[in-house]
């Protein structure tokens, strides 16, 4: 484990991290934020300025004050990813949400230390949230004040709220499947939330969410130490855990209706 003082730095630079980026995302959500489309034949796949400037402002702070330390964003890529530490970014996740004017937009910031993610935030900018994780416990930082989170029982899907953000677009078929036995057992099923639902199980309100093996190492990272903090899980699809390069993902606030969301998951686990 990190040594405590050490800690407390790396916690304060992450908040200090969320500012510089919201300076730069919240003049251009639901404004002219630039849109461009990179996917090309692959499909619609936005970027906008935002994406691009909140990256470039995080990298140069990181910069300045751990020159040593290794960067992988989403935007630019990978630099010095074998260092001890290394920063795993993605400016807005969702961002067809942020062009939407939807504010479940988040950005993601973890740290890895020895090739393990041990500190992150998901932060809301525009609702004035940060959620931090680390193995010092969870929070939630909002208005200069902050409130320790914590997970909530759910001993089945029967009484679940699960979710997961765009199935018909991210699931093959296989995966779809498997995704439609889960959501047929829970109670209440809620899409379109990206990474804000992550958050949302670390405070106690979702129970479950699913993701597809589209996800990359800055999509999920953060929820790492946010839910370990909050008392919850993070899984690929066949119970394992999540390696560095991303992939399928569950993520559960009680083990015990994680339990019974594997079993429909593992046919279609990688």
């Amino acid at each position: 484990m990190l040594p405590p003082e050490r800690l407390q730095v790396l916690d304060q630079l992450i908040l200090d991290l969320n500012r510089i980026s919201a300076d730069v995302i919240l003049p251009l959500f639901r404004a002219d934020h630039g849109l461009e489309d990179k996917g090309g034949d692959a499909g619609f796949d936005p970027v906008t300025m935002a994406d691009r400037g909140a990256e470039a402002a995080i990298r140069r702070r990181l910069a300045e004050v751990f020159p040593e330390h290794g960067v992988i964003g989403e935007e630019y890529g990978e630099d010095r990813p074998e260092q001890e530490f290394v920063w795993v970014l993605d400016p807005v996740d969702g961002t067809r949400a942020f062009i939407a004017g939807l504010p479940v937009w988040t950005t993601l910031i973890s740290l890895r230390w020895l090739g393990e993610p041990v500190l992150s935030s998901i932060g809301q900018p525009y609702l004035g949230e940060v959620f931090v994780g680390s193995p010092t416990g969870s929070r939630l930082v909002r208005g200069g004040e902050s409130r320790p989170l914590r997970v909530r029982s759910c001993f089945g899907l029967s009484e679940a709220t699960i979710a997961s953000t765009d199935p018909s677009a991210y699931f093959d078929p296989d995966e779809r499947a498997a995704w439609e036995k889960v959501r047929a057992a829970a109670r209440l099923t809620r899409l379109g939330c990206d990474a804000y639902a992550y958050a949302m199980v670390a405070a106690g309100s979702i129970d479950l969410v699913v993701e597809s093996r589209a996800c990359k190492s800055w999509d999920i990272e953060a929820a790492v130490p946010l839910l370990a903090g909050a008392g919850g899980v993070t899984t690929t699809w066949n119970g394992q855990p999540i390696g560095r390069k991303g992939g399928q993902i569950a993520i559960a606030g009680d083990r015990a209706c994680l339990e019974e969301a594997l079993p429909f998951l593992e046919p279609a686990a990688d």
